[in-house]
């Protein structure tokens, strides 16, 4: 797996929306979080999320959806349970994952991180192949981005604690982690 200068990964399906803007001039992405999301909550496979970052979501598909009306979120990546990956935003730029955050004294995460969506609950494991996936990409991330170091990797509850749960305690972090460690 490539990314290339402009922070596009070579062997994901491409899905250009307009939910992004511009980092602040002289940023150094420095940060992954890794969050989850599901539409309706709990169901997967269905096109709900795709078009909720594409900006088409049909807020009467689901009674769910209602609160969703005019939202406007985007992740840089999202990952499937059978582990395809999407990108939605170029790393270089700033997508719209993080909402308020901090993280080490840093406020505004969207500046400086990578966001990364699985599909999943904060209850239901994810699948070995999101896992592999995951971890595939986080390496290239790291490689391409030096300042992103297995330090830097948080969830989504790190920087915004009371506020958010991602990835949930579903999220298998000593085995994401060691999955990173290995070489390979």
């Amino acid at each position: 797996m490539n990314i290339d200068l402009n922070g596009v990964v070579n062997s994901a399906v491409q899905r250009g929306c307009a939910h992004f803007d511009e980092r602040p001039s002289d940023t150094d992405v420095s940060l992954l979080v890794i969050h989850n999301i599901s539409l309706p909550a709990g169901q997967f496979g269905t096109p709900y999320v795709d078009d909720l970052f594409m900006g088409t979501l049909n807020c009467e598909a689901h009674s769910s959806f209602s609160d969703l009306q005019g939202v406007r979120v985007s992740a840089h990546c999202f990952i499937k349970r059978s582990g395809e990956l999407v990108q939605y935003v170029p790393f270089n730029k700033r997508a719209w994952h993080a909402g308020a955050s901090e993280f080490k004294g840093q406020t505004n995460c969207n500046n400086f991180s990578i966001g990364i969506e699985l599909e999943g609950t904060d209850t239901t494991a994810y699948t070995l192949a999101q896992y592999t996936s995951l971890k595939t990409l986080s390496k290239a991330i790291m490689q391409r981005y030096p300042n992103i170091t297995i330090e830097r990797i948080v969830g989504h509850c790190d920087i915004a604690p009371g506020r958010k749960t991602d990835p949930g305690s579903s999220f298998n972090w000593h085995l994401f982690l060691t999955m990173l460690k290995q070489s390979g």
